[in-house]
């Protein structure tokens, strides 16, 4: 392919990469390492009681933003460094907590509290979403064509809903007296409250995702059977090999490359967890470092947002993705490699 052909293909994907990736987190980078506040001053304010004879008035100083000739609140940018960044991780008061091994010390402190609900809740789903995508797609494909298409369709409406609703949907059937939970109180007969604590909430939400995703694995590995050599399965069942035999040795192996590929998306987007923390109002409990990056940037009582602070907290989230997906994008290599020579 000549080089200006190969330009006019791949030069408009190159364009909108640098426009709506590149240039965001260039952008989300160096907004990290500078700190924007607004220029405040103290003035007089007097307040006072309703009446006309017995009228008291009080004064009281308050801080109130100065506004500049356009009639916007001016604003000072200075450089910060790597302030911001301290100020998410608070690494002194993390290492007296490990050096104390207090485990409560260091869940204080917001950072590392959203780190350990993050690592696990996309370390925990992965080998799940892939097993019960792959156990679907192996159940529907040795089903009867007659019933193949039904079956496909239902298992697709929990990948076809908003992730908001869904986490709502699971939300109402267990918060107060939904339905699932008036049930599970009959069976216990005790009262129970799903939402009181920490680690209920982790598992309903654990739950919510593999449901959430497991159809897109499905979809993949149902597609990917379609390609696997028969002969190949022939054989094997004539050696005497049984079906788990044919699963380990045969199905897997022709499926790794798809089972990567799942790996590589999962983590990306569990990694980002932020749906389920929004639609099971978990904020009080559970934290993801994608919600820290969220309530960084919401105004606090005085309407400022602290923008230095959030853009630290998002590129430490890129830069554990890219920690995670190395192993995955290594093993991706090295197949490119091998199947080329």
């Amino acid at each position: 392919m000549k080089f200006r052909t190969f330009i006019w293909f791949v030069g408009p994907s190159l364009f909108l990469m640098a426009l709506f990736i590149a240039l965001p987190l260039y952008s989300v980078l160096v907004g990290s390492f500078y700190n924007t506040y607004d220029v405040r001053e103290m003035v007089e304010e007097e307040t006072c009681t309703a009446g006309f004879l017995a009228q008291t008035c009080t004064t009281t100083m308050v801080s109130r933003p100065v506004f500049g000739e356009d009639g916007r609140v001016q604003t000072v940018t200075e450089f910060v460094g790597w302030t911001s960044y301290a100020r998410v991780l608070e690494p002194a008061r993390a290492w007296e907590a490990v050096r104390a091994l207090d485990y409560r010390a260091l869940m204080q402190i917001n950072f590392w509290a959203a780190l350990r609900f993050t690592l696990m809740f996309t370390l925990v789903t992965l080998p799940l979403v892939i097993c019960m995508g792959l156990a679907i797609a192996l159940a529907v494909n040795n089903a009867a064509k007659s019933i193949r298409g039904p079956i496909i369709f239902v298992s697709l409406l929990p990948f076809i809903i908003t992730p908001v609703i869904g986490s709502l949907s699971i939300y109402w059937l267990f918060v107060g007296d939904g339905i699932l939970t008036r049930g599970i109180e009959a069976w216990l007969q005790r009262d129970i409250a799903m939402f009181a604590q920490a680690w209920t909430i982790e598992l309903l939400m654990l739950f919510y995702r593999v449901w959430h995703v497991a159809p897109f694995a499905f979809v993949i590995f149902y597609a990917g059977l379609q390609t696997v050599n028969q002969d190949t399965l022939e054989s094997a069942i004539i050696d005497g090999a049984s079906r788990w035999d044919r699963l380990r040795y045969v199905i897997v192996p022709h499926l790794m490359p798809l089972i990567v590929f799942i790996a590589l998306i999962h983590l990306m987007d569990a990694y980002r967890v932020f749906e389920e923390i929004v639609g099971f109002r978990a904020q009080a409990h559970v934290i993801s470092l994608q919600w820290l990056t969220y309530d960084l940037l919401s105004p606090d009582d005085a309407g400022n947002r602290a923008y230095s602070r959030a853009n630290a907290s998002a590129m430490l989230t890129m830069v554990g993705i890219v920690i995670l997906l190395i192993p995955l994008l290594r093993r991706t290599w090295r197949d490119h490699k091998g199947s080329s020579h």
